[in-house]
């Protein structure tokens, strides 16, 4: 394994999540993917040993020709590598769980985690640009880029008729799947997230959970993309999800401001037990912290708890994944694994949270208590 590869799997996320970015209280990551296969080379799922062996070296090849100007780029073949290292892989939301198990693939990947390429997953490359909040536009430039910088090593295949070439025939057209990951809890809480949902099929948008499709929606993140790419262009694709997303989060924002209106003891009890329980648990399941991380999110935007920054939240998010967590601290029963996520978590917290001000971000009823007699 290379030192490069190494030190993505130990770090929680990548460099590009550090940013800062609008609309990043609801939205917390845009994505767009661009499938891409090789003319002449069967799909595949009917690809044979020999071709399949020919494309991971065409793709190793191809990295020296990728220009300076788009970064250094490394090659990592997915089969040698440990199921519990794919696994990370997947929580990073840099591969697919379809692609961590199927394994015969690759990853090409820039060190900053923000460009990358699936090799041999339900295509033959499935090129992949994330950006921090709401930015489709530039999400869709930059994985263009790398889209003409491999055309220089391969012959994509393309019809006049139907465009780019794809395994899904969804796909055909631009094979552009854009997406965003947005964080709902107040939708969620308020009863209309069922509505939205409903919702977004009219407008060509399907929802999908955390780890895309066949996922489940958990911790109150939803992923939005589109559900066709034929007919239009890239750059109408992206905009037209990013002006869905945008909406989605006036909506949020809007459901947030109505439930601090109507209920504010009753969400600030909720955010400030999360508070509590993640600042003291000593048991503490991925499910549980991913719930509870949702509501102290919740909290720290609503000005209702200390502040915490959306790169720290991203990274506890990660954190306390089951595969992040084994392989740092070895493979152990799910008890133990419970002690050990808790006991990271209050250690985290403690160093992300910064102290609310005198009479501001304290729990109900303590406001200016210190100056009580």
């Amino acid at each position: 394994m290379s030192g490069e590869l190494e030190a993505t799997l130990r770090q929680p996320i990548g460099a590009w999540q550090r940013a800062d970015a609008r609309a990043a209280d609801v939205a917390v990551s845009s994505r767009l993917r661009l499938a891409r296969n090789v003319a002449g080379l069967p799909f595949p799922p009917r690809l044979q040993p020999a071709d399949t062996a020919a494309l991971l070296q065409r793709v190793e090849d191809a990295v020296a020709a990728i220009p300076a100007a788009l970064g250094h780029f490394t090659f990592t073949r997915l089969a040698p590598l440990a199921p519990l290292d794919r696994q990370v892989l997947v929580e990073k939301h840099l591969i697919s769980p379809q692609h961590a198990q199927q394994a015969r693939g690759g990853l090409l990947l820039r060190p900053d985690e923000q460009l990358s390429a699936m090799v041999l997953e339900e295509d033959h490359l499935r090129l992949q640009a994330l950006f921090p909040g709401l930015q489709l536009p530039a999400a869709w430039e930059l994985a263009s880029q790398l889209d003409d910088a491999l055309e220089a090593s391969f012959d994509w295949a393309f019809s006049d008729a139907l465009g780019y070439l794809s395994t899904c025939p969804t796909n055909l057209g631009t094979a552009m799947r854009a997406s965003v990951m947005l964080h709902l809890p107040a939708l969620c809480w308020s009863g209309r997230i069922g509505g939205l949902l409903g919702e977004l099929g009219k407008v060509g948008v399907v929802a999908r959970g955390l780890y895309g499709e066949g996922s489940a929606a958990s911790g109150n993140l939803f992923q939005i993309s589109n559900q066709t790419s034929l007919g239009q262009s890239e750059a109408d694709l992206a905009a037209h999800l990013q002006a869905v997303a945008r909406e989605i989060v006036v909506r949020e924002r809007s459901a947030r401001e109505l439930l601090v209106a109507e209920q504010r003891p009753v969400v600030e009890d909720r955010v400030w037990r999360a508070y509590g329980l993640l600042g003291s648990a000593r048991l503490l399941s991925s499910s549980e912290a991913l719930t509870l991380l949702s509501d102290l999110r919740l909290g720290s935007d609503l000005h209702l708890l200390p502040p915490i920054r959306p790169d720290r939240w991203a990274e506890l998010l990660v954190l306390t994944r089951s595969g992040f967590l084994q392989r740092q601290d070895g493979e152990a029963p799910p008890a133990q694994r419970d002690e050990r996520r808790a006991s990271m978590v209050r250690e985290r917290l403690r160093e992300a949270l910064t102290p609310p001000a005198e009479g501001a971000g304290s729990p109900p009823g303590e406001q200016g208590s210190a100056a009580g007699g």
